[in-house]
């Protein structure tokens, strides 16, 4: 069981103001240059989170966005990446990941696996050592055009911060139609994913013996290659919610280990 110690910082994160960012120092994904694939003015995202360091989504979606016109083309986020990659390695720093995120939920996006051909044809020519990933709140798994993309990646990080749609409601606040059955579904039918999981206290509470045993149960379900345990890192969007301390994240995870037979970090 790896573990690090991040301290939370002040104040919520602004959204990317463009198509790449960084590189970053990530908790789990080393040195990673981020994409973001949606608007800059404001979020598009499935989930409304109440811990989430970007603040409240004003219109969660599941609708589709392939009308929408502020969204970059495959050739504009091609362009930037071949523009950022040959910078980094001027200055020849290498970075261990290119990581879809950004502002929101990004297999939103409509051209999702074009863009991911594409990502991984220019990482091959300058940093093919580094990981393709994505940041996925899993909302979209149980659609096999989804599914398809994901596959083209070398890693999926998918969420899940509980085993109950009930509290899930309370915790994600998804965009309607949300049935979780299909999440869990769509999650065991894409296979070898990492499973992150996100745990508060306070106004809304994950880390009772109850909702923890629940959600053990969908892990062991979906059995993932790696569950990552982890608390909030900056200010949430609802600060009535609280950091999870360590041993207590520590003492889930290895319950997942003991009880569902998989890998678990706690960061």
């Amino acid at each position: 069981m790896r573990r690090e110690s991040i301290q939370p910082s002040s104040q919520l994160l602004p959204l990317q103001s463009g198509i790449i960012y960084g590189p970053v120092r990530s908790r789990r994904l080393g040195l990673s240059l981020g994409i973001n694939l949606l608007p800059c003015g404001y979020k598009l995202c499935s989930f409304n989170c109440i811990y989430c360091q970007y603040g409240w989504t004003t219109k969660p979606t599941l609708a589709p966005t392939y009308q929408l016109r502020d969204l970059p083309r495959p050739g504009d986020v091609l362009a930037e990446l071949w523009r950022a990659l040959d910078a980094l390695r001027a200055q020849e720093e290498p970075i261990d990941s290119i990581t879809f995120a950004g502002n929101g939920e990004p297999t939103l996006y409509p051209d999702l696996a074009e863009t991911i051909a594409g990502v991984k044809r220019v990482r091959d020519q300058f940093f093919p050592s580094a990981k393709v990933a994505i940041l996925s709140n899993s909302s979209t798994v149980g659609r096999e055009e989804v599914r398809e993309a994901l596959r083209l990646l070398d890693l999926r990080v998918m969420k899940l911060d509980a085993g109950s749609e009930e509290l899930i409601r309370r915790i994600n606040a998804p965009a309607l139609p949300f049935h979780l059955e299909e999440i869990i579904s769509g999650l065991k039918q894409l296979g070898d994913l990492t499973l992150q999981s996100l745990f508060v206290q306070g106004r809304v509470n994950n880390t009772d013996p109850d909702s923890v045993a629940i959600w053990i149960e969908r892990v062991r379900e979906i059995h993932p290659s790696l569950v990552q345990v982890y608390s909030l890192d900056r200010n949430p969007a609802d600060r009535r919610v609280r950091k999870v301390d360590r041993f207590t994240l520590m003492c889930i995870a290895a319950q997942v280990q003991r009880e569902a037979g998989v890998e678990a970090e706690v960061y």
